[in-house]
């Protein structure tokens, strides 16, 4: 399938993008284990529901150029590439090609913060720079995007409750 080149960003075009959605949940988790869920890539599909399958194409262990390729409802598929990596704290990564023009650069950020020993703040942050009918589309749609990535992290919340707190801890 033929794939568009995206211009390449840094982890601070997540602040300065167009077009930013931004939503924030608590979840009853430690960091290490909200970031084992992040880093598992059956685990994305399962509350990111546009995503139909993450695949790792860089090695573990995992970091700041690692990649992999998302495939997505609709026959979009994107090459992504981590712009930011710090376990339990912040990653970011951002769109190195896609299936589908609509974006000139896409990347997105998600950050963890402590809130008490057993409680993270995770928020999700999504930044891009459509071009051609998604400049148009886009600051029409944002109220209804918001609120579809406010319930998808409200999904990972739940599925990190659910199967990953206490993990870590157990695992050692």
């Amino acid at each position: 399938m033929k794939r568009y080149p995206c211009t390449p960003v840094g982890d601070e075009f997540v602040d300065e993008a167009p077009a930013r959605f931004a939503n924030s949940v608590v979840i009853a988790a430690s960091p290490t284990d909200i970031w084992a869920a992040l880093e598992d890539a059956s685990a994305w599909p399962r509350w990111a529901t546009p995503i139909k399958k993450v695949e790792w194409t860089s090695p573990a262990p995992f970091g700041v150029g690692t990649t992999r390729t998302v495939t997505m409802t609709g026959r979009m598929i994107v090459d992504e590439e981590f712009i930011a990596w710090e376990p339990g704290v912040r990653m970011s990564f951002r769109f190195n090609t896609a299936s589908m023009n609509g974006v000139r650069a896409f990347a997105e950020r998600y950050t963890l913060e402590p809130v008490s020993p057993s409680a993270t703040e995770v928020t999700w942050t999504m930044a891009m720079a459509p071009r051609g009918i998604s400049k148009l589309i886009v600051p029409l749609t944002g109220p209804v995007m918001r609120r579809g990535f406010g319930r998808m992290l409200r999904a990972f919340k739940r599925l990190v409750e659910d199967e990953y707190a206490g993990a870590a801890a157990t695992s050692d």
